[in-house]
């Protein structure tokens, strides 16, 4: 089975359910307090893992708490984690977030460890021989090291797919590196300048990026599903409606399934819908990794259980 080779962040989430979002200044009663663990790059192994990827996970955490449980937890979740690296000088990232009575957030994240991973960092193992292994990133960790990776295994012929987020500007170098990357509307717009808020702004978006150098995109639209062009696709793939409870970590759900998809050889139509089923999930329960589905949840009737 192919390898998904994960590479990025891990983080501590520390979540508080309140009636609505602060503004600036403003302090907010809030209800359930949660402490979950997070980082958009385990949000994602977890998910591939849990939907019967064969996942290989690289990180780098802090020599502390946060850093055994989150390997514990991985160790659980079936992920290889043998290339885990230890920051003796910094402590594992966090991530401070607040959800509303809508579902929606807003968070702040302190890297910590993960702002120091670098291309030295990562074993020679880890990159393997396998021209069918996908590599899925990350922006919490440098781009220099996404860079670094994107560029090395796009010249071994692997398939690299980033989820550039969170929003920045992006090398052109790297964007020639990628099989396929997944912004939502914010980072779409960042990336090309185009402002996506339907089809036909996702669609220019898309094909800016396309000529730009990426083999394939897929924007992520929230429950107007996602907008996928390749060249020879571009089309609209819807969600069924949910009524959705907290979306933190839904992106990463449908990053991580739709490694998942491409590491079993399914077309990227098929793959995208894979990934809107699981992302779908993931919205109606609380928690980052701990609202990943599993395997045997995506049925041709979910998201509708």
């Amino acid at each position: 089975m192919s390898r998904i080779v994960v590479i990025g962040s891990s983080n501590t989430d520390m979540v508080v359910k309140s009636p609505k979002l602060p503004a600036p200044g403003e302090t907010i009663l809030g209800g359930t307090f949660l402490m979950n663990p997070g980082g958009k790059g385990a949000n994602q192994a977890v998910a591939a893992a849990r939907l019967k990827g064969n996942v290989t996970f690289v990180t780098k955490t802090g020599n502390d708490l946060f850093g055994d449980q989150s390997k514990h937890l991985f160790d659980i979740e079936g992920i290889d984690t043998r290339y885990i690296i230890r920051d003796p000088k910094n402590p594992s990232g966090i991530a401070l977030i607040t959800v509303d009575q809508h579902g929606e957030n807003c968070i702040v994240v302190a890297p910590g460890s993960n702002g120091t991973l670098s291309a030295f960092d990562i074993d020679d193992a880890v990159y393997g021989n396998d021209p069918s292994d996908v590599f899925l990133m990350q922006l919490e960790i440098p781009v220099s090291t996404v860079e670094y990776v994107a560029q090395k295994m796009s010249l071994k012929g692997n398939r690299v797919i980033l989820n550039p987020a969170p929003a920045r500007e992006l090398p052109r170098d790297l964007l020639h590196s990628l099989y396929l990357i997944t912004p939502n509307e914010v980072e779409a717009e960042l990336l090309t300048g185009i402002t996506v808020n339907d089809a036909v702004s996702a669609e220019k978006a898309a094909e800016k990026l396309h000529r730009l150098g990426v083999r394939n995109v897929v924007i992520t639209m929230g429950a107007s599903g996602a907008y996928l062009y390749s060249g020879k696709i571009s089309n609209l793939i819807p969600v069924v409606p949910v009524k959705a409870i907290d979306t933190t970590a839904a992106g990463d759900v449908f990053n991580g399934a739709l490694a998942v998809a491409v590491s079993e050889g399914k077309g990227l139509e098929e793959a995208v819908v894979f990934a809107n089923k699981a992302a779908s999930i993931s919205v109606v329960r609380m928690g980052a990794q701990a609202s990943a589905p599993y395997r045997n949840e995506i049925t041709p009737e979910s998201p509708l259980r």
